[in-house]
């Protein structure tokens, strides 16, 4: 069977179609629609995905906000140390985070970030990261969002800017806590909303507090052996109920993005019904898988060899996903966190 090997999910993307800033008004991205049932193609522009979503479905989108979690400082010796934030530990100011350079941040080592912000390593964890503290007069908070930058993903080659604290979070960004952002929502504008609720659209609303192990390639050939980081998501009484209610009426349910995608089937059970609450989730969905909670999907084009194409392959098909990306690379669409659209229906 064709996906099962990391290995399957291998495309040559040449890097100037890796999207290194946003498009210069949000929304103006391109927008692939991708048919399971005709198994067919069509280019669109993402102000179009109004016409594709009837009245009476339900949009679901994660309202999770991105962190100031890139914090650059020196270690003793002078030299450079970054680390990467990815989750808070609950209290005394610990978080989980990534580290570099890596081999030299053995516990006990401190990153001083500026004046009023300290870094001390704590431990190491079983999947290499570190547990951090944070030591500032300032409260965390406060020291994140002076000190801190945004996050951008790896493939993204400058630093951070200015337009990036806007442009790296979704325009319906609510609860701090993510280390990247759910890139499929960043192409909503405030219009599309309403025009799609106008129409007759609900709208739902997830969290899932996107860690940066989202873009860590599968580096094993099995996928079942690669080990996924945990990522918190709460699913409020209100949403579980909306989507029950579209269910009950035959309407579907459209995800923003895989993390969308990843708390609705976190949250269900076998007969697709979602509950309400909070966990943390290590869900890995890749070929074979039946979804039970998600009917469409929008997302973006992803690295190779990443878990979320692998996502993608286990919604559309494999090989229709490979098709896709093939045509996206010879159309030339743009690629990655800042990149086009693509709406799988």
């Amino acid at each position: 069977m064709h996906g099962t090997r990391t290995s399957d999910y291998d495309f040559q993307l040449p890097l100037e179609l890796i999207a290194q800033s946003p498009p210069a008004i949000r929304g103006e991205s391109r927008m692939m629609v991708v048919d399971r049932a005709a198994q067919s193609i069509a280019h669109r522009r993402f102000a179009d995905i109004v016409e594709y979503i009837p009245a009476g479905d339900l949009l679901v989108r994660n309202t999770t906000r991105v962190m100031r979690a890139r914090l650059l400082g020196t270690r003793d010796s002078g030299a450079p140390a970054e680390v990467l934030l990815l989750k808070s530990l609950g209290g005394g100011s610990r978080y989980e985070a990534m580290v570099r350079p890596g081999g030299k941040m053995k516990p006990g080592r401190a990153i001083h970030v500026g004046d009023e912000l300290d870094i001390r390593i704590l431990e190491s964890t079983e999947r290499r990261t570190r547990v951090v503290e944070l030591v500032s007069p300032l409260g965390d908070d406060d020291a994140i969002e002076r000190y801190g930058h945004i996050p951008l993903p790896p493939y993204i080659t400058r630093a951070d800017a200015p337009p990036d604290a806007e442009r790296y979070q979704t325009v319906y960004a609510n609860e701090i806590g993510s280390a990247a952002a759910p890139t499929a929502g960043l192409h909503f504008t405030p219009e599309v909303l309403a025009k799609l609720q106008a129409k007759g659209v609900c709208i739902a609303d997830v969290l899932l507090h996107v860690g940066a192990g989202t873009f860590k390639p599968v580096e094993v050939d099995d996928p079942a052996q690669h080990m996924m980081h945990e990522e918190w998501y709460e699913v409020a009484a209100s949403t579980a109920q909306r989507i029950a209610d579209a269910r009950a009426l035959g309407a579907h349910t459209w995800a923003v993005g895989t993390t969308s995608v990843r708390t609705l089937e976190a949250a269900s059970n076998e007969s697709g019904v979602v509950a309400a609450g909070s966990n943390e989730t290590s869900i890995f969905i890749r070929p074979p898988y039946t979804f039970r909670a998600v009917d469409h999907l929008l997302t973006n084009f992803h690295l190779p060899h990443s878990t979320l194409i692998m996502l993608v392959a286990a919604f559309a098909g494999y090989d229709l996903t490979m098709r896709a990306y093939e045509t996206a690379v010879k159309e030339r669409y743009r690629f990655f966190s800042y990149g086009d659209a693509m709406l799988l229906i």
